[in-house]
Parts: structure tokens; sequence; C-alpha cells
């Protein structure tokens, strides 16, 4: 049976491979997709005092590194069983979402645009960030100011645009100042109108993919998010909500410390990444999706205006029913970004956010701690465990990327299974099957890539394992 490898996938964020298995008339009959990095966060924390955990953890992403910050905070928080400052929650909130907004910028704009506006059949030279910046140069100034916009909160909060320590267990380091709350509003002005005019041209063309629609991991699936107590998106803090396919609400209310009565995980030999399932239906039938796709299926509302008329536009793709293409991240990405500026915007105009206690402090009141928040790709938790000295004895990461990977995998199965046919693979075969994959936007490290000319090399084997075609990018 030959075997086609796409290794290395670009336009990610880490370093993964595809490998499909074809039958003697050239149709796809399985997939796999390979997550070939090991990072060892979890063991080597062992031992350490877990007042480090955030700064530690932290470094797991270059990428989303306050997503990190947040939810290992917040474990901290509860290992010292301290209800942290509302100052400091308000702060929190918007470092957050300004991570959102500069991640969520990078994947729409400069990952996923070349493929959207270029074609998944032209020059792969070309077909990046510079190709965009000749033949679309208003949206990719766009892209580029509005990543800059949440990198800039990040920076003024944090003190440093990657791994800011302000980020601490029991809150934040230091107060808002005047200043920088005012340079922030005028920040947050300039990207809505960026954000609106963004929306407003994707939702005119998003009808033209209606076959990337139908193929791009358009499947039944259950849905994971944080809401908050009245049931709209949720970033920060809340409960663990579930639904499934038709949109039943089937887990509500499940707190932090309980997500393992949901949640558990599942270790495949072909990939260094673990699949998380829900636990009540098994392994590998509890497949559920998390991330911006899944936050606006489980949500209520926003809770935002402008967020809110997006969402019901969103919504309209599939009236009744969750939307269940995972073509349209991108388009939730979108109204994330929406709902994120707002919100924002909302915190900054609170006057209790300038309030100067912002850190409770204490040491370790309990031997377990579990912070959860939403990061950009999806559910983060991370569960510590320490002796009575207050050094970790155990840790637990799920990231947003891994409660995707089963539904990853389908979804490279069936876009595989529709585009890529043989006797001849070509290109932009090929390509589709990595844009599944650049849907999810997974963050597998915080590896970088040469932007221009990615590298792949694809070969097609027969069944006796003789090469009989390959392509080479790069």
């Amino acid at each position: 049976m030959p075997t086609v490898i796409i290794e290395p996938i670009t336009r990610i964020e880490g370093h993964a491979r595809v490998t499909l298995q074809m039958n003697d008339l050239g149709q796809v009959e399985q997939a796999k997709l390979h997550i070939t990095q090991l990072r060892g966060f979890e063991k080597f924390c062992e031992g350490r005092p877990f007042p480090e955990m955030p700064s530690l953890t932290a470094r797991t992403c270059g990428i989303c590194p306050v997503s990190h910050l947040i939810a290992s905070s917040k474990a901290c928080d509860d290992l010292m069983a301290v209800q942290i400052p509302p100052a400091a929650v308000r702060l929190r909130r918007v470092i957050n979402l300004a991570q959102l907004l500069q991640s969520h910028a990078l994947s729409f704009f400069h990952l996923s645009s070349p493929d959207l506006l270029l074609g998944w059949d032209s020059d792969p030279a070309s077909r990046n960030v510079f190709g965009l910046m000749r033949e679309h140069p208003q949206l990719a100034k766009d892209g580029i100011r509005l990543r800059q916009v949440g990198q800039s909160i990040i920076e003024r909060l944090g003190n440093k645009r990657v791994h800011p320590s302000w980020i601490v267990p029991g809150g934040v380091q230091s107060p808002l100042t005047a200043e920088v709350r005012v340079e922030i509003r005028a920040w947050l002005s300039e990207a809505m109108e960026i954000a609106e005019r963004t929306y407003r041209l994707y939702r005119g063309m998003v009808k033209r993919f209606k076959e990337e629609a139908d193929n791009f991991g358009d499947m039944p699936t259950m849905y994971m998010a944080l809401v908050d107590g009245k049931g709209n998106l949720e970033h920060y803090d809340g409960l663990l909500r579930i639904k499934d396919s038709d949109g039943h609400v089937i887990e509500s209310g499940v707190h932090a410390e309980d997500y393992a009565s949901v949640i558990a995980e599942a270790v495949e030999s072909h990939s260094f990444v673990k699949s998380p399932y829900y636990k009540p239906m098994g392994y590998p039938h509890g497949l559920y999706r998390v991330g911006p796709l899944a936050r606006l299926n489980v949500a209520e509302r926003c809770g935002t205006p402008i967020a809110d008329e997006a969402l019901a536009e969103f919504r309209a793709i599939s009236p009744g029913k969750p939307v269940s293409s995972s073509f349209h991240y991108h388009y939730a990405r979108l109204v994330e970004i929406l709902f994120a500026i707002e919100r924002m915007d909302q915190l900054m105009a609170d006057n209790n956010i300038m309030d100067k206690k912002v850190r409770a402090r204490a040491r370790g009141n309990k031997n377990r701690g579990v912070g959860i928040s939403e990061a950009p790709r999806g559910t983060l938790i991370h569960d510590y465990n320490i002796d009575d000295e207050g050094r970790i004895t155990g840790v637990n990461l799920i990231i947003a990327t891994g409660h995707n990977n089963l539904a990853m995998n389908r979804s490279v199965l069936q876009v595989a299974r529709h585009y890529v046919k043989g006797p001849t693979i070509s290109e932009g075969m090929l390509n589709r099957v990595e844009a599944v994959i650049r849907c999810y936007d997974p963050c597998l490290s915080c590896a970088t890539h040469e932007v221009g000319r990615m590298p792949l090399d694809v070969r097609v084997l027969d069944v006796n394992g003789v090469e009989t075609q390959r392509i080479v990018r790069g």
C-alpha cells in the first residue's frame, strides 16, 4: 500500500508530519497526524517550589506564554487557598484577552489568509505573508497592526512582550497606571476599526469556500469550553460546559478541580501529544473540540454588543445546531477578536481597575491546585500537586491543542480522502491537508519557521517501498 508522508507541516507553530496510507487505486485509506517533538515540562518541573511554576511553564511556548501564566497562576492561587484582589482579576483578564487578540491575528492574517486570498493551488513560493502584502497590502498591514496592538498591551502591562513576569501567584506584580490606561484605550479604538473591517471582508467572502467547509473537518463532535454564571463566553474563569453535536448540554457547571470526572487522556504510539476524551463515552468515541469554534458553540451569548451581532450571523451558518465544520474556526476567531477588544475596553473603563491592591500572599495551604482558563486555541488546564514544603510532586498539563488531537486526526482523514487522489499527487492537494490543520491553529511549540519558502519534502512510495514521486519545496 503506497504511503504519502508530509513533513514538516508548514505555517503552524511547532513540528509535525502527516502520513497518508494509499490503496492501489490511489485513494486514501488511513491518515495520521504525528506530533514529533517532546517537551517534558511535566517531569522536569518536579521538585521546584510552586511559586516558580508560572515562569517555568510559560516557557512551554513563545507565542502564547500569557495563557500558561494565567492558568498556572490560577493553579497556584488554588494551592495558596487565596482570593486575589478584584483589580488583579480585571488586569489578568485584560492581558489574557490581549494574548487572544495577538494570537488570533497571527493565525488569521499570517498563517491562513494566504490560502484564503491567494488560493490553495497558488505558487507556494508566494503563498505566504509576503505574497499577501503584494496582493492585498491593506489587509497585510491590518494584520500586522492588530497583532502589534495585542503585543503592545501585554508589554505595557507586563513590561515584556514575551514571558512577562508580571502575572504571579496571588495576582499581578504592580497596579495599572493612568498613563498606561489612556494609552491602551486609544489602541483599542484603532484595533476595533481594523477588526470590524476584517470581519466584514471575511463575512462577504466565506460563501466562496463551501467545498472546503463541507470537507475541512465537518463532522459531529462534542464541544467544550468555559462559560460564566449566565452561560456566556468566558476566557479567564467560570465553569466547564460540554455540548453534544446537536447542541444539547451534557455537562454543565464542572468546577476546575473536578475536570478529571469528565476528561481522561489516552496515549498513542504515533504522537507525543496525548489524546484527551470525554470520559463517560470512552476512547476514542468521546471526541470533542475546544477553541474559538467550540466556545461560540457552547456559549449562550458573547455579552458585548458588536460581538453578539457577529455571533448571530455566525450561527446562521447552521441554524439551531452547532457550527460543525472546522473550517469555520477562521470565522470564530474574527468574532472573538471583536469580543476581546470590546471586553478589554469595558474593563479599562471601569475605575475599579485602578485599585492599588493587586496581590494576595500566602504559603501553600493545600496539596493540590488546579487552574483552568481559555487560551486562544482552547481550554488550558494546569493541575499541580505539592508536598508540605511547597515543592512540586506532580504536574498534569492538558494543552488546548491536545484536546483537539482526535479531531485534527479525523479532519486530516476527511480532507485527504476528498482531495488527495493518485497516482499523481499535487502540491495543492497536500496543501489542503496542511490547511485543515491550520484551521485548528495548533501550537506545538515556540518553534519558528522561515517565512517565504517553507520546507516540504513529500515522497510517494509504492507497495514495494520504491519511490514513485517526490515533491520538494524550500
